[in-house]
């Protein structure tokens, strides 16, 4: 049974309760048979006159009251299998859900660069719902019946053993055929699962890509991606349900001969004087009741062979190391150094695959420091590093001189506020979107921090103020009205350092002059990395810090890099001129 609970991937908890579940599924297929035994006490009764005896009348009315009791011993039992199976199995695949959900929130961002986006949502939604319909539907019952069928067949051996082997001899058999098969669907499951992670990732991109589609008239043979991922996941769900359906089909006739065996068995024995009549009428509706379960097992055993391909990319995910640290060390300084800082985001520190390459830099804290350079020259990479989303190769990242890898990400992040270009806000109303930085937040501290970056302009003219719900991604919002509700978040988090990614690299001249008074408020007082390809807006920070090809090639304040006359300069001079270009 140890085997079981780590093949199905189960908590001590969930193994617990799937012991329970075949215990009650045992005895409901036991108390099951009540009904029949007494129907026989019945026939056997009312077949007297054939015999030449009288019916006992008060026989009769005893059997119909055992046969009520029998019912309520049936309910019963179907009541505490249906808790004891369903209720748990679906308790077990909520708890599984979550702890995949866990998981994935505290892997390195490293992880998702190799895993596409359906693929884990297939691990978190598909694969837990193919474990739950196993545990609920197929494993304990087919344990249950496996042991109910052990124990029927041994009774029966008492009034015939000859009989008993007619009904027990065709089950093994015929999951034998399923299980000697198991190679072949095992490779029909895999090439399935695979076609349908295909299929998933073209639905996925197909949506996210739906304007370029439309605007570009993308149709027909230009998007056959989709056409081909879904044509390929049907041909590969028919091959499979076909192959499946003959060794299913199969083992079913199998099971079904034991009827034709015992009716054969059954006949000659009693044409020989070998049994009577009564005995072998219960062999007759006992066989014909055994084997119904046993059918509708067999069709959903290839089920419990195809688990074992989700299970194994679930075992895969868990057995993916998580980013671990201390989570009580207290961070008291906020001065950020780079000492000797290399970083590839495919491991490979090579020239060609190196993004950070030996970068030695100091952001002092309680100051303002922008970090700007061409396009690729690794702004966005060292605010990255900064909050632990990597972990640097070579060299080592502090703040207030402790090592960020030696710190739990999650207690790491409590000391950070982020405010991206890109904004992802849920779909929700405003208030709980704002409400995110700080879920201890009070209401009157998320209407401070709303009014303190500018939602109150735009907020109060939505049906319904704060309480709105927002579309996905907060879609119905502008870019700037997005933007601060981001901020309005970072306000309510009142994080000591605060990393500013291109903030206002998207927005118009009237919601740049907002977004800014927004962050004017909440980097007071911060240790601030500010991100920009704009210069002119990070002129007047404490600190600029020129990145050019993944190295630190100058720093300094606006008037000493003008000085120079190096990159910066040449920088700020052609995007100066570029402010008088017009169409």
């Amino acid at each position: 049974m140890l085997d079981l609970k780590n093949a199905l991937m189960l908590s001590d908890k969930g193994y617990s309760d799937l012991k329970k579940a075949i215990a009650a599924c045992t005895l409901t297929n036991v108390s099951l048979m009540i009904p029949f035994i007494i129907t026989i006490q019945i026939f056997a009764e009312l077949l007297k006159p054939a015999m030449g005896q009288e019916i006992s009348w008060t026989h009769l009315w005893l059997l119909f009251g055992l046969g009520i009791i029998g019912a309520i011993l049936v309910f019963m039992a179907s009541k505490y299998d249906y808790g004891k199976t369903y209720v748990a199995s679906y308790t077990e695949s909520e708890s599984m859900r979550i702890n995949v959900a866990e998981h994935i929130r505290k892997l390195p961002m490293s992880f998702f660069n190799s895993k596409d986006l359906s693929e884990l949502t297939t691990n978190l939604m598909g694969d837990c719902a193919t474990s739950e319909h196993v545990l609920s539907h197929i494993v304990p019952q087919l344990i249950a019946h496996a042991i109910s069928i052990i124990l029927i067949c041994a009774l029966l051996a008492a009034f015939d053993w000859r009989l008993a082997l007619t009904v027990f001899i065709t089950v093994p058999i015929a999951f034998l055929m399923i299980v000697l098969s198991r190679k072949i669907q095992k490779s029909l499951s895999e090439k399935h699962v695979e076609s349908k992670l295909q299929a998933s990732d073209q639905v996925q991109e197909y949506l996210e890509g739906i304007k370029v589609i439309k605007s570009c008239r993308l149709e027909g043979s230009s998007f056959s991606a989709l056409d081909k991922a879904l044509h390929l996941m049907m041909k590969m769900s028919i091959k499979m349900e076909l192959i499946f359906g003959i060794f299913i089909t199969g083992a079913q006739l199998v099971v079904q001969a034991g009827i034709g065996l015992t009716v054969f068995a059954g006949t000659y024995l009693l044409t020989g004087g070998k049994i009577e009549f009564i005995p072998l009428l219960m062999f007759f509706v006992i066989v014909v009741r055994i084997y119904g379960p046993i059918l509708t097992e067999l069709t959903l055993l290839p089920e419990l062979l195809y688990m074992q391909t989700s299970t194994r990319r679930m075992r895969t995910l868990f057995t993916t190391p998580i980013m671990e640290g201390d989570a009580e060390k207290l961070i008291n300084k906020y001065d950020i150094e780079f000492e000797n800082v290399s970083f590839s985001y495919s491991g490979d520190l090579s020239p060609e695959e190196a993004v950070i390459k030996d970068v030695n830099i100091s952001i002092p804290a309680a100051g303002v420091t922008a970090l700007v350079g061409p396009s690729g020259s690794g702004k966005s990479t060292i605010s990255k590093l900064i909050a632990r989303f990597w972990d640097v190769n070579r060299g080592v990242v502090k703040i207030g001189g402790i090592d960020v890898r030696t710190l739990d990400p999650e207690h790491l992040m409590s000391y950070m506020s982020f405010v991206f270009q890109d904004v992802v806000l849920f779909s929700d109303t405003v208030y709980n979107n704002i409400r995110i930085g700080n879920l201890d937040a009070t209401r009157e501290q998320v209407m401070e921090a709303a009014r303190a970056a500018c939602c109150d302009e735009f907020v109060n003219c939505l049906p319904d103020g704060y309480e709105t719900l927002l579309g996905e991604n907060g879609s119905t919002l502008s870019g700037g009205e997005r933007q601060r509700i981001s901020i309005a978040r970072a306000l309510l988090k009142n994080a000591p350092i605060v990393l500013l990614d291109e903030a206002t690299a998207s927005l118009d001249p009237e919601n740049e002059v907002l977004i800014q008074r927004a962050i004017s408020k909440l980097i007071d007082g911060k240790t601030v990395i500010v991100i920009a390809h704009r210069l002119r807006t990070v002129a007047g920070a404490d600190k600029i810090i020129v990145l050019d090809q993944g190295r630190a090639v100058e720093e300094g304040t606006h008037d000493e890099l003008m000085a120079q006359k190096g990159l910066y300069e040449r920088l700020y001079t052609i995007q100066q001129q570029s402010l008088g270009w017009s169409v």
